[in-house]
């Protein structure tokens, strides 16, 4: 489906869309049992909790990460 499909969307405003978005994902979170998590997600969130469980102490601080981040653009 497009925005063209949908009568009356196309002519939103900028800020209207953007609510219009923020309204569907809404919607969604409250049927998530319905939202298909792919296996390679749950594969590396496994991949992620074994990590985490064999050594729950090397985990970064905030400011760690923020500097990461930072540092990557």
């Amino acid at each position: 489906m497009t925005i063209s499909e949908i009568p009356g969307v196309a002519r939103l405003s900028t800020p209207e869309r953007i609510l219009l978005v923020e309204d569907l994902w809404d919607s969604i979170v409250l049927e998530e049992e319905n939202v298909p998590v792919p296996k390679s997600h749950l594969d590396e969130l496994e991949i992620r909790l074994k990590k985490y469980r064999s050594n729950p102490g090397n985990l970064l601080s905030i400011e760690e990460l923020q500097a990461r981040i930072k540092n990557r653009k």
